[in-house]
């Protein structure tokens, strides 16, 4: 990576570097989004384990390197939380008896020899067509992204209009770390992953998404609309940040 131009501001005894997108602050590295929607600063660490700055197009070097500075502590913790699930993440092998999970259940896989699929569900079994096990995650994420195509659909259709939402698309794909993303053109992305949480949580991101529509802030009324829909979304929300590792390792 090209090294950053270095700044005279310091912190934590090592200098802050600036790019335009790209921030160091306490060897910890930022990248930096800048909306003119947005309002107020925001931190964001991955699942990852990479941070993200959210900050208002006019907000300057200085404010978000101040900021950082006063969250460092909070930053840290995190970073050392996702860590330590991510050690837990599970990985999946294509062999007869691994499970594999599907909106919240776990399903234990066959190789079978004959089947016109690639692969099935039936019986309460995964089925894998033995001469495509080779190519097993791709199968795998094909099939998942098919029924969350179809569930999602179905889930927003019956959420959007009681949270007088427009929505022009709804599209499942890979998006690296997040669940969802709601675009200001009307756009709803799913990740295929969270077709494999339960229904209760699989909801919650629907509802949370949705409710960026009206703001795209975390603010408080952010989550007062989330829970006008989900009155329980806390618990909810902290299973998913607890729980939703087990999705991963695919």
């Amino acid at each position: 990576m090209p090294s950053l131009p270095q700044s005279p501001i310091r912190t934590g005894g090592r200098p802050a570097r600036i790019s335009d997108h790209r921030l160091e602050v306490d060897g910890l590295f930022f990248d930096v989004h800048r909306s003119d929607r947005r309002k107020t600063l925001q931190i964001t660490v991955e699942r990852s384990g990479e941070l993200l700055v959210i900050a208002p197009s006019r907000a300057t070097d200085n404010e978000l390197i101040d900021f950082i500075e006063e969250k460092l502590l909070w930053i840290h913790t995190k970073i050392e939380e996702k860590a330590r699930l991510q050690q837990r993440a599970p990985i999946k092998n294509f062999v007869d008896g691994e499970g594999f999970l599907y909106l919240g259940k776990s399903y234990r896989l066959r190789l079978v020899e004959q089947q016109l699929v690639d692969l099935s569900l039936k019986n309460g079994r995964f089925c894998l067509r033995s001469a495509s096990s080779y190519r097993g995650q791709e199968v795998f994420i094909s099939w998942y992204t098919r029924r969350a195509q179809k569930w999602f659909e179905k889930q927003v259709s019956e959420q959007a209009g009681r949270m007088g939402v427009d929505v022009k698309e709804v599209k499942v794909q890979d998006l690296g770390f997040r669940w969802g993303s709601f675009g200001s053109d009307g756009r709803l992305f799913f990740h295929w992953k969270a077709i494999l949480l339960p229904p209760r949580i699989a909801q919650y991101v629907v509802v949370h998404e949705l409710a960026h529509a009206h703001h795209p802030e975390h603010s408080a009324s952010f989550w007062m609309k989330v829970e006008q829909h989900l009155p329980d979304w806390r618990n909810r929300k902290v299973w998913l940040a607890n729980n939703g590792v087990q999705v991963e390792g695919l």
